[in-house]
């Protein structure tokens, strides 16, 4: 099943929080994106029945591997395009952003040219 950025955002988010913290709760995205409690829990009870999270019995988020993939691979790409932004003279606050607007509509051959340019400069 394909996903829509706002999907991939939160699990992006969801990866991020994991990296820095062990247990992952609701009111953790919420902080995150800035987004309301009502709001969050209905995507990530959509991405649960998708199968790319698990909320447990005590409120805990867990990417499956399915979830994990795409997060990697979006992060990867917010990483990669904000890196190659700030190179070429970007201010890292808009590298930033701009990363973040064009992470997920980016095609892979674009994203694979970018990355080997960036590893040219």
């Amino acid at each position: 099943m394909s996903l829509l950025e706002s999907g991939e955002n939160y699990l992006e988010t969801i990866l991020m929080l994991s990296k820095n913290q062990k247990e992952i709760h609701a009111i953790d995205v919420v902080n995150h994106l800035g987004f309301s409690k009502p709001s969050v829990s209905i995507m990530l009870k959509k991405l649960s029945n998708d199968g790319y999270l698990i909320v447990d019995e005590h409120s805990h988020i867990y990417l499956t591997e399915q979830g994990k993939a795409v997060a990697e691979k979006i992060l990867n790409r917010h990483t990669s395009l904000t890196e190659f932004f700030t190179k070429i003279g970007v201010d890292p606050k808009t590298a930033e952003e701009d990363a973040c607007k064009i992470e997920h509509d980016l095609s892979d051959e674009t994203f694979n040219a970018l990355i080997k340019l960036n590893n040219k400069i």
